[in-house]
């Protein structure tokens, strides 16, 4: 059956579609107010690896079966997404931007992790090619994502140090 994994997906890509346009807002915003963005020449790496991942899937998931343990934990990551982009509000960006003056963000999940977003980016990677048997799909991407981030997560903690 094609349509489980079409509803899924299309969830997961009208989701992504419509966080662009607030993640462009808001680092307009942010730059307006005196932000920089850090470290850029990452950012087209990190967008070519979701672009191809979700197309992958669209490529690999239609027909595959449903595995509900999966999806349940990916529902409850979709969870996470939502505590952390609302906790980060108009903060929230898809770039490193930063903003001298502003504090760091200390409430919602970032009371508990110093970089949830990425914990969250992380677990959707692996999951949601698990959700229809994927393993190779999750596991590939996995260690592209890490990769990614470690470049990533270094740049945001020298800009946040500096």
């Amino acid at each position: 059956m094609i349509w489980p994994a079409v509803a899924i997906l299309g969830f997961v890509t009208l989701q992504r579609l419509t966080e662009l346009p607030v993640a462009r807002a808001n680092t307009r915003r942010l730059l307006a107010h005196g932000g920089h963005e850090v470290a850029p020449r990452h950012y087209p790496a990190i967008v070519a690896l979701h672009a191809t991942w979700l197309a992958a899937l669209w490529v690999q998931a239609p027909g595959k079966a449903v595995h509900l343990l999966f999806l349940a934990l990916f529902i409850l990551l979709q969870a996470f997404r939502v505590w952390t982009l609302r906790t980060l509000g108009p903060r929230w960006t898809t770039r490193i931007i930063v903003v001298p003056g502003e504090s760091l963000v200390a409430r919602g999940p970032y009371r508990f992790v110093r970089h949830p977003n990425y914990l969250l980016v992380i677990g959707e990677i692996a999951v949601l090619p698990l959700v229809f048997g994927l393993w190779p799909t999750a596991l590939i991407f996995s260690l592209l994502n890490a990769a990614i981030l470690t470049i990533r997560i270094r740049a945001e903690n020298r800009a946040l140090r500096g």
